[in-house]
């Protein structure tokens, strides 16, 4: 596991970093103790119960921005080693955490991709919408990769963690826009044309740092987002 402070709040914990960076962050509150976005594989569990005990900071939170295995995977265990640590996902993908891949009335009618867990046995304490705050965090729905996809913005500094929205392996990405330099997160995403409106509302906010669920953080994103926001656009455009 590598672990990269970007500031005195956000962490970035990255497991397999060469060969297929997996993302998790711990965001620390003032008073709150810490924050963990995203739970990332199975066998993380015990690098991120190694972070938190060297924080020296209590875990109060679990926050997944979407569920899929490689951001849920080390959920069950987390909870019991820190029972106390409140689980929070959307609305929308709390019945994929429980492994139903079941189209929503109004949802586009195209397959969820994508690892959705089948024994994952936690459920959220907390189900959130668009404009929640989570301590320092507002939540951006971010529909696309996943129909309940959320993104985290962090009020004080304006980092933003997007989850699968973006990906910055390989260049910074909009989900759904396949690219062979790492086409993964393309190959699980649900909707690219709704990934594509969500990217746009995501740039909106002008973030000061783009953590994604997979590659580097990247600082003065807003070029980046937009020039590939303009790519995924063309791509869908061609297909």
């Amino acid at each position: 596991m590598r672990i990269i402070k970007h500031d005195e709040y956000l962490s970035q914990l990255t497991f397999m970093p060469r060969l297929f960076p997996v993302n998790c962050y711990l965001v620390e509150e003032e008073e709150e103790g810490l924050t963990l976005v995203d739970a990332a594989l199975p066998y993380s569990a015990a690098g991120i119960m190694q972070a938190v005990k060297d924080s020296g900071k209590p875990l109060a939170r679990i926050v997944l921005t979407h569920a899929h295995d490689d951001h849920v995977g080390a959920l069950d265990k987390l909870k019991a080693s820190f029972p106390e640590a409140e689980v929070y996902i959307s609305e929308r993908d709390a019945l994929l955490l429980a492994g139903d891949r079941s189209l929503q009335p109004g949802e586009p009618q195209m397959p969820i991709r994508g690892g959705v867990p089948k024994s994952v046995k936690s459920r959220a304490d907390h189900l959130v919408r668009e404009g929640d705050s989570i301590g320092s965090l507002l939540v951006i729905a971010a529909p696309g990769h996943t129909p309940g996809s959320i993104s985290l913005l962090d009020k004080r500094t304006g980092s933003l963690l997007v989850g699968d929205a973006f990906h910055t392996r390989g260049g910074l990405t909009v989900t759904g826009h396949l690219r062979l330099r790492f086409p993964f997160p393309a190959l699980a995403t649900w909707n690219k044309e709704a990934a594509l409106a969500s990217a746009v509302r995501l740039a909106e906010h002008r973030p000061t740092l783009l953590a994604a669920g997979h590659g580097e953080m990247l600082k003065d994103p807003a070029g980046k987002m937009q020039a590939a926001i303009a790519a995924a656009r063309r791509w869908l455009e061609r297909e």
